[in-house]
């Protein structure tokens, strides 16, 4: 029989590994970095993997109804991934998002069709923000599906699920460390999971914005690391909901700048065309690297998104 697919949900996960070889050599790093290329996921993000399992959800408990609206905040790609799949789907999306997300997400969610509320930036400056209005997206729209990305546990589910048995698989379980953002936390905690029930040994790392790179209300449009979020000195109630407090045995900091030099330099030494939370993650994933207890070990950095999304963003201009 032909080997065709039927509906771009079939192609989600099974994403590639990809040592950045040229990458180390260039900086005589001790370990081996090798990417969890998730940007080969049909609607170009690892968040693909969690809007997925959050419908599948919402149909289940029938919270989402045929033909009915999903909504929530978002940074970009969740958003994008419901949007791409609610197409194929049947329903509609309406999304909440910070006034100075990258016009390239902005552009590819209008191309799905999606509703956009725009936030002003300043409004994060206060961590009680974010619980609070989220409670109103829910009383604004009483008929919605709330796919509640920060708190929905088929996010870090699907990660425990898929994302973490395939890199298990693919290194043949040889996987030192892993490496990842927190933008919902589903990512690095589902993996993170897995990994570590698999080998207690197995090193998370976590890549978090540096204080230049965190709006404050003296400076509300900073520029940020789209979707990577603070997580060490937070008070737990301000994190995701979804993100695993235990999880981290180190967290790093960086500024954009370091992200984007990253992201730069693997657009031109290894053909990698990667946004600026995964520039974030290669560059954690680089001190790792160069330390010696990483010689010759396998680092896996997951890299979230293509470079694509920031071509109007600054990351490579």
């Amino acid at each position: 029989m032909p080997n065709i697919h039927s509906s771009i949900t079939e192609l989600i996960g099974n994403t590639p590994l990809l040592e950045l070889s040229k990458y180390s050599e260039n900086r005589s790093l001790a370990g081996r970095i090798v990417a969890k290329v998730e940007y080969f996921n049909p609607a170009g993000s690892v968040k693909d993997r969690a809007a997925y399992a959050i419908i599948r959800q919402g149909e289940l408990s029938e919270q989402l109804k045929p033909g009915g609206t999903i909504v929530d905040i978002t940074s970009g790609n969740t958003g994008i991934a419901l949007a791409a799949l609610a197409a194929r789907l049947g329903y509609t999306t309406k999304f909440y998002l910070s006034d100075n997300i990258s016009p390239d997400k902005i552009t590819l969610l209008e191309a799905y069709g999606a509703e956009l509320v725009k936030i002003p930036n300043s409004e994060f400056t206060d961590p009680a923000f974010l619980p609070v209005f989220l409670e109103r997206i829910q009383a604004d729209n009483p008929d919605a599906f709330f796919a509640n990305q920060l708190g929905n546990p088929a996010n870090p589910q699907v990660h425990y699920e898929t994302t973490g048995p395939e890199i298990w698989r693919d290194t043949d379980g040889e996987v030192a460390a892993i490496v990842g953002g927190v933008g919902t936390g589903g990512t690095i905690s589902g993996t993170g999971r897995f990994l570590k029930e698999q080998n207690p040994d197995v090193f998370v790392a976590v890549a978090e914005p540096g204080p230049g790179s965190l709006p404050t209300p003296e400076n509300p449009y900073p520029a940020e690391i789209d979707g990577v979020h603070k997580v060490s000195e937070v008070e737990a109630e301000f994190l995701p909901g979804n993100y695993d407090l235990a999880i981290a045995d180190e967290v790093i900091a960086l500024e954009t700048q370091q992200a984007r030099e990253t992201a730069r330099a693997l657009a031109r030494e290894e053909g990698l065309l990667i946004g600026t939370s995964s520039g974030a993650i290669v560059y954690a994933a680089t001190q790792l690297a160069a330390r010696p207890e990483f010689a010759g070990r396998i680092i896996v950095a997951v890299l979230p998104d293509t470079g694509e999304r920031y071509l109007s963003a600054g990351t490579f201009g």
